[in-house]
């Protein structure tokens, strides 16, 4: 029963996180999480020391874990992964597709791309579009129906989703984020395994591009005042 609740527990705190309730710094409190899941410290204890193990919490001498913060280090690290392994599945996916899968993705552009359109009256849909991005994403690995690939992907692409927050995109940004989604559809649709994979390295370093902001670029001189 303990593993039970452990896992319950765990994944309870780890969609907190994902939905935004515990934000970076936050201490995760082992009573209290005990007394709102209704369940023993135990299982409480065991959650954190796995989500710690994964990256989600850190753990902070005599302080209690608190969540990881997303760093500079950490975004790099994700496209670095990122670059090398979604070209590849979108390339696999584009001979493997199948009708339904293709609609779907269709279908989930669609909504983003109304969903843009709203972006500068409603700050808010942010959360939407990157909720559906990752649905996107997330289907077009599926597609290439290799597990592996579409496991190691998952848990790489579900840690930076941590911070899926679209606060670097200005509308000029998610528009050309939409084209690209547009673009891989008519690739796979044209059954273009490079046309696909090449779309999205440019679609990722474009985001990487605005994620990784000025990482190892040479110090600037400060402007001259003529």
């Amino acid at each position: 029963m303990v593993r039970t609740a452990t896992a319950e527990v765990h994944d309870e705190i780890k969609q907190r996180i994902l939905d935004g309730r515990y934000q970076a710094h936050d201490y995760i409190r082992e009573n209290r999480i005990a007394r709102e899941l209704e369940v023993s410290r135990t299982p409480v204890r065991e959650a954190l020391r796995e989500l710690v193990s994964e990256g989600w919490l850190e753990a902070i001498p005599h302080h209690g874990a608190r969540v990881a913060a997303w760093t500079e280090k950490d975004a790099r690290e994700v496209f670095e992964l990122r670059l090398v392994l979604e070209p590849m599945a979108v390339r696999l996916a584009s001979k493997r597709m199948d009708a339904q899968r293709l609609d779907r993705l269709d279908e989930l552009a669609t909504r983003m791309e109304a969903l843009t359109d709203q972006i500068e009256g409603r700050p808010g849909v942010r959360n939407e579009i990157a909720h559906l991005n990752h649905v996107f994403h997330r289907e077009l690995i599926l597609a290439s129906d290799n597990q592996r690939l579409a496991s190691v992907l998952d848990s790489v692409v579900r840690t930076s989703v941590i911070r899926r927050n679209f606060g670097n995109y200005d509308a000029t940004h998610l528009r050309r984020s939409m084209r690209h989604h547009r673009e891989i559809l008519q690739a796979v649709a044209a059954g273009s395994p490079e046309w696909a994979e090449s779309v999205m390295r440019a679609h990722l370093l474009a985001a990487q591009a605005l994620h990784v902001r000025f990482t190892d670029a040479p110090a600037r001189p400060e402007a001259s005042h003529h």
